[in-house]
């Protein structure tokens, strides 16, 4: 007859406890890294989706953005192609590049320059050359907002600034 082992010297079960120890930190750092990822991934969409908008604005023709001597000219139809493409990547419809994300998340700001360069190459005999700021503010939509642990007071900002060019 064997005698048995004593509470104290037992190990069996030693590997399930420190188990159960660890693991609330290792799904805490496995769902904060998926989401530090997702909410990088979304502010990378929404720079690009802002370079792409003032690439585009900055394309436009000068009847379209451009300058009435220090007053800004934006046509309706103009705001609202750039805004699409800002926000989905084409000109009409589309999906949004960031869930949420809305036209009314975007401002585009045209401002009138009278410097030295109003003068030369493209710009000549065109007066003021009018420069484009794109910028967003969109809320973000955490992937894991359930849990509790972001709310919706978190913003994805990006800003982009170009001269208009008059193609």
């Amino acid at each position: 007859m064997t005698a048995r082992p004593s509470l104290l010297s037992c190990s069996r079960g030693a590997a399930a406890a420190e188990m159960a120890l660890i693991l609330p930190f290792l799904i805490v750092l496995l769902f904060g890294s998926v989401e530090l990822g997702y909410y990088f991934y979304n502010q990378h969409q929404v720079v690009k989706g802002v370079r792409d908008g003032a690439r585009f604005a900055s394309r436009q023709p000068f009847t379209a953005i451009g300058c009435n001597g220090t007053t800004p000219i934006v046509d309706a139809a103009t705001t609202t192609a750039i805004r699409e493409i800002t926000r989905t990547g084409a000109v009409s419809g589309g999906v949004p590049r960031v869930p949420g994300w809305e036209a009314s998340d975007i401002a585009i700001d045209v401002v009138c320059d009278a410097d030295a360069l109003s003068n030369v190459g493209i710009y000549r005999d065109k007066g003021n050359p009018p420069r484009v700021t794109i910028s967003a503010i969109v809320s973000y939509n955490a992937l894991f907002g359930g849990l509790g642990v972001i709310d919706s007071t978190y913003t994805l900002n990006a800003s982009q600034q170009a001269a208009a060019m008059g193609i």
